[in-house]
């Protein structure tokens, strides 16, 4: 038992640490589209467009990226270790990682009970107001399914 914990305290820190805003915004997505039970290709194509696109990453880096996200996520028992990196971010930052949820949201058309429950739990954490994330989901939505 005490070598178990031993371990576990000196586990080594991996790459990236989880309070960089891109860590902590790439796992959110990665834990986003799997929360319904399965990442689907619409889904992971958006994770990496909308990472790309907000932070000006190449194919290989946001490969990394998101590699490592998922194993963060496996190892995760709750949202505040990265929506802690991410609430004292500028309102227009923490607005953008809002509209980027539910751009992996709306990728496969759907927007599941889970995924919208997520995006509201972590929109109350980094102090996106519910109009804010009710507007992106209107317009993120609408401009899915059209």
């Amino acid at each position: 038992m005490f070598e178990a914990i031993t371990r576990l305290f000196n586990k080594p820190e991996t790459a990236l640490d989880s309070h960089d805003p891109k860590l902590a915004v790439a796992v959110l997505l990665v834990h986003l589209a799997s929360v319904d039970g399965q990442m689907k290709d619409d889904e992971r194509k958006a994770i990496k467009g909308a990472l790309i696109d907000h932070y000006d990453l190449d194919e290989a880096g946001v490969e990394r990226l998101v590699k490592e996200a998922a194993l963060r996520d496996a190892e995760a028992v709750d949202f505040y270790r990265f929506t802690s990196a991410l609430s004292s971010l500028e309102d227009e930052d923490r607005l953008e990682i809002i509209r980027m949820m539910w751009t992996v949201v709306f990728a496969d058309k759907k927007n599941h009970e889970l995924e919208d429950n997520m995006v509201w739990r972590v929109a109350e954490l980094i102090g996106v107001s519910s109009r804010d994330r009710t507007i992106l989901r209107n317009q993120i939505g609408k401009s899915a399914t059209a």
